[in-house]
């Protein structure tokens, strides 16, 4: 009895053409736009900025590492260089390691 009550519905009409899809990923498609505007180009503009300056490391930069040790550069390698924080003692840090390029005269 009610089986064929079930199959006496129809299902309803699809709407012509494709805009019905058209309108379902619209909104996927502004979150991925979005996403890339919020997140994703910014960090590779810091990626680009972060990249120039450590190229553009010279000797006698004072400069801040990753884990907030303050120096000035006294010899540079091609990813190494050595950074004097006090007369007489240089570490050897990684260029990526540098975090920030302080001003001259800062260190004193």
């Amino acid at each position: 009895m009610f089986i064929s009550e079930a199959l006496a519905q129809t299902a309803p009409a699809a709407a012509p053409g494709g805009e019905s899809s058209l309108l379902t990923m619209l909104p996927i498609v502004l979150m991925f736009v979005v996403l890339y505007f919020v997140m994703i180009r910014p960090q590779m503009k810091r990626q680009k900025e972060h990249k120039t300056m450590i190229e553009a490391l010279a000797k006698g930069d004072e400069v801040v590492t990753a884990g907030g040790v303050l120096g000035k550069v006294a010899k540079l390698g091609e990813s190494y260089l050595h950074v004097e924080v006090s007369e007489g003692v240089e570490l050897q840090v990684q260029r990526s390691a540098v975090v920030q390029v302080l001003p001259k005269g800062t260190l004193k």
